[in-house]
């Protein structure tokens, strides 16, 4: 059995989670492809106007849906936690709050709820930067612990 992990300094408040490096390639990605299709649209002699405009319309909605992709967080404050999915926002109080969950094979942090739900947190996810993620979790779980009514269970 492995020792517990080291108690993480209580981040200072408010402090807003995001997967970083994950927003960066989605918004540099899609915008490098709203400029190529876009440049493509308007070189390609043989498209009428409203074909161009249908190829910069598209590339435009590839972009927005980059931008959706890259909108999660999770923002800390005082008062409790504010989590940003994709097309939702959900305002929860600490003592809502009962455990910060970030296991093996998760996609993303799962957010045990006083109401007997679990709620997904997009803002903190180990895709490309494991190691910040792990961080990330174990400082909001120090917060939910400390401004909460959450115990560790292990």
């Amino acid at each position: 059995m492995s020792a517990p992990a080291p108690r993480p300094e209580l981040p200072t408040l408010p402090v807003t989670f995001r997967p970083t490096r994950t927003r960066v390639v989605l918004l540099t990605v899609g915008a490098a492809m709203f400029v190529v299709i876009t440049v493509i649209a308007l070189t390609l002699e043989q498209l009428s106007a409203g074909e161009r405009s249908s190829f910069i319309f598209t590339a435009l909605l590839f972009f927005g849906v980059l931008a959706l992709l890259s909108r999660p967080k999770i923002v800390a404050n005082e008062d409790g936690v504010t989590v940003v999915n994709l097309t939702r926002t959900r305002r929860l109080s600490w003592a809502e709050i009962l455990r910060v969950n970030l296991r093996v094979g998760d996609p993303w942090v799962f957010l045990d709820l006083s109401d007997g739900t679990s709620m997904p947190a997009l803002g903190i996810q180990p895709g490309i930067a494991k190691q910040q993620a792990i961080r990330d979790a174990r400082a909001l779980r120090a917060l939910a612990e400390n401004h909460g009514t959450g115990t560790d269970n292990g």
